[in-house]
């Protein structure tokens, strides 16, 4: 976007941020201050800088997704223990927020995003009845999007070769993991109560979400560069590899396409 509102952070200091760093210690417990950025040349440097805010940003949506989600299944009255799961949820990417920009900030800086906040995640139709509302937002934010970001993170994090990267990667691969399984475990209670036309519009949603991350994944094709395999290493690892578009390809298949048909939804993208 060439207009709309530029995304920034803050922290408000003193005492919230001395219970945040009791309540998530692992922040302050990363390697900070250990990457030598002189040895990046300039152009792999932005990119590492760019895909880092990139990355603090998308962890800002989840965030919003995973709060949407956590309203809905209070009003469709999900299992308590279910719900208590996912109240963690938002916590956990407000963490990998603050990692992702830090990481940006270990580079030299966050680069510009400007978005418009009212866009931020896709809504569910407020006509649908509690439980498929709260369905749809898992299918399409947890079915999907977490349970296939885990893979990809762990591949990531695995070719990471500096010790910062690598440490800021572990600490989400360990919280996504929780995320990931929730989608599946919310369709295991939830899918009895399922008709047909609601399998079959969950099936849609998925579609559409699948689809979406498929375009972006052409985009990331079209647009990769050697600086991202080779003189980023250490910063980046191959977040726009090739292998990195294989594994995600797979991990679709397996993490995403097969469970959702397994538990009677009818993908077809």
């Amino acid at each position: 976007m060439t207009d709309g509102e530029l995304f920034e952070l803050e922290m408000l200091g003193g005492t919230i941020e001395r219970r945040y760093r009791k309540a998530r210690p692992e922040v302050e417990a990363m390697p900070w201050g250990t990457l030598d950025v002189s040895r990046i040349p300039g152009d792999a440097l932005i990119a590492a800088r760019k895909a880092w805010t990139g990355a603090a940003f998308q962890e800002h949506r989840t965030g919003v997704a995973c709060t949407a989600t956590l309203r809905a299944l209070f009003e469709c009255r999900a299992p308590l223990d279910l719900i208590a799961m996912a109240t963690r949820f938002p916590t956990d990417e407000l963490v990998h927020v603050e990692l992702c920009a830090r990481m940006a900030m270990e580079l030299g800086g966050g680069t510009e995003i400007r978005h418009d906040p009212d866009d931020l995640v896709a809504d569910t139709n407020d006509a649908l009845p509690p439980l498929l509302r709260a369905a749809d937002l898992v299918v399409r934010f947890f079915c999907v999007g977490e349970a296939l970001s885990i893979p990809l993170l762990r591949g990531t994090q695995r070719a990471a070769r500096h010790p910062l990267p690598r440490a800021v990667l572990a600490r989400i691969v360990r919280d996504e993991a929780a995320h990931g399984v929730f989608g599946f475990t919310f369709l295991d209670w939830a899918g009895p109560r399922f008709g047909d036309e609601d399998r079959r519009h969950l099936g849609r949603v998925a579609d559409q979400t699948i689809r979406s991350v498929q375009r972006q994944w052409e985009r990331m094709r079209k647009a990769r560069s050697g600086v991202y395999d080779e003189s980023v290493g250490e910063a980046l690892a191959w977040m726009q590899s090739d292998a990195y578009l294989a594994l995600a390809a797979r991990s679709m298949e397996s993490r995403v396409r097969r469970p959702l048909l397994a538990r009677g939804i009818p993908v077809t993208a």
